[in-house]
């Protein structure tokens, strides 16, 4: 197996491709074929495989979800700010690890997939990404 971890800046709420560096981790590890599990170390963000190449799609999920989870409820947990729960919320829907092949040392996506993290938080966080790399 192959670990190694990174991390990613955001600036509020809203994706942010994170292809690039996973496609790189996994060309370093070596491997020709396998997985990589890429696992997002927050409670507070997710990660998801979406459409790369329009990015209206960016902007109506992340309207999608604020929708679905308003900011303006009776949350009981709000210790940091009215975010913090619809976050939560948030990523108990989505997922905070993804499994993808690993095909001729590269990710085996789709033409139109990329990987994302989606931030939930409209605050500047650095978010931690472990990345395995297993036959």
């Amino acid at each position: 197996m192959f670990q190694q971890d990174f991390c990613i800046s955001t600036s509020g709420q809203g994706l942010i491709e994170i292809t690039r560096e996973v496609s790189g981790i996994v060309y370093e590890s070596q491997k020709v074929e396998g997985l990589c599990n890429v696992f997002l170390k927050h409670t507070s963000a997710s990660l998801l495989i979406q459409e790369n190449a329009s990015p209206e799609v960016m902007l109506d999920l992340n309207n999608f979800f604020r929708d679905l989870v308003p900011e303006e409820s009776n949350y009981l947990h709000n210790t940091e700010g009215p975010d913090d729960m619809p976050a939560h919320i948030k990523n108990a829907l989505l997922d905070t690890s993804l499994l993808i092949p690993i095909k001729d040392r590269k990710l085996d996506l789709g033409t139109w997939q990329g990987i994302f993290l989606f931030e939930h938080r409209h605050s500047k966080f650095k978010r931690q990404i472990n990345v395995s790399v297993f036959n």
